[in-house]
């Protein structure tokens, strides 16, 4: 294998973590055209040589989820073409991801889908984060390395607070349990979850039941996205009304969509901590928001897939 060199190429969903990841790699990204033709369709360039090398790929398929995604698969496409050796995949935030079974009739399970789009346009391999079921690796024939980010979360935490003990983490739905407890975990707190019920015709979700301790605590709300933000709202003011004392979150991919800014802002929660895996210039502007750096975690895992070393290794799940 003398001679393999390693690429970076990025897209344009998130030019600032694509950057993040050159630094830490100390590697050049690769000079790339990813624009537009005069009637909306993706154009691609590669302008230096990818022949003979593995080229890995940084486009999470956050919004427009469609943009990002076809901008992905033409990238794919022109780096076979260009006889690139392996085309590795970075997609931090997995679009479609919600959308992973049949919850009723005559609906798609798009999850799949976007996989074998991947797939077919020549990708040899997935690298992702905190996907959003953990099922969705088995809907790829290629190999997916789903990094979860409970350890950068309980870094986090434990350089903010020294003593923690008067902390509970909290999971919003029994779903998410999972996640909570993995956290709580690695930073030896205590669990709690919200149990929720639908109503029969599914356009209301209320929280029936606090499963564990939170009176008198500092709640700490654990979740893979945020998106309009109700969810963590509505578990925010259940908290506070069984005795919480503050609320905050953690969460993996800060979607925000339409005005959850607004409403997050005028929420019980404190502070939502969510990592770069999306980012989004009004979110960073936000008092509630903060930004947690992932380029240097998946740095990592770039060299670790590119030296052929364990992934598992370097970020041991408990």
């Amino acid at each position: 294998m003398l001679g393999r060199e390693l690429k970076l190429i990025c897209g344009n969903a998130n030019r600032e973590l694509g950057r993040e990841i050159s630094d830490s790699l100390g590697i050049e990204l690769c000079k790339t055209t990813v624009g537009r033709f005069n009637d909306g369709e993706v154009q691609v360039q590669i302008h230096e040589t990818v022949r003979g090398a593995d080229v890995f790929v940084i486009q999470p398929t956050c919004p427009p989820v469609n943009d990002h995604l076809m901008e992905l698969l033409i990238i794919i496409d022109a780096l076979r073409r260009a006889s690139a050796r392996s085309v590795i995949v970075v997609i931090p935030y997995y679009g479609y991801a919600r959308q992973d079974r049949k919850p009723t009739g005559r609906v798609p399970i798009t999850a799949r889908l976007v996989a074998n789009l991947i797939e077919t346009a020549g990708a040899d391999r997935v690298l992702t984060m905190d996907l959003h079921v953990g099922q969705i690796q088995g809907f790829f024939n290629i190999p997916v390395d789903n990094l979860q980010a409970d350890p950068i979360f309980a870094r986090h935490y434990k350089e903010r607070h020294a003593n923690g003990n008067e902390a509970v983490i909290v999971s919003p739905d029994v779903g998410g349990t999972a996640r909570a407890r993995r956290l709580a975990e690695r930073v030896n707190l205590p669990l709690a979850i919200l149990e929720k019920r639908r109503s029969t015709d599914g356009t209301e979700v209320r929280v029936v039941n606090v499963i564990g301790e939170v009176r008198g605590k500092r709640a700490i709300l654990v979740d893979d996205i945020v998106s309009s933000g109700m969810t963590l709202i509505h578990a925010a003011q259940t908290l506070i009304e069984h005795g919480a004392i503050e609320v905050s979150a953690y969460c993996t991919h800060g979607v925000f969509s339409a005005n959850a800014l607004e409403n997050l802002a005028s929420s019980p929660l404190k502070k939502v901590v969510v990592t770069n895996t999306i980012f989004q210039p009004l979110a960073d502007k936000s008092e509630v928001v903060e930004y947690i750096p992932v380029g240097e975690h998946l740095a990592k895992t770039i060299r670790r897939i590119f030296e052929y070393k364990s992934v598992s290794s370097l970020f041991p799940h408990n």
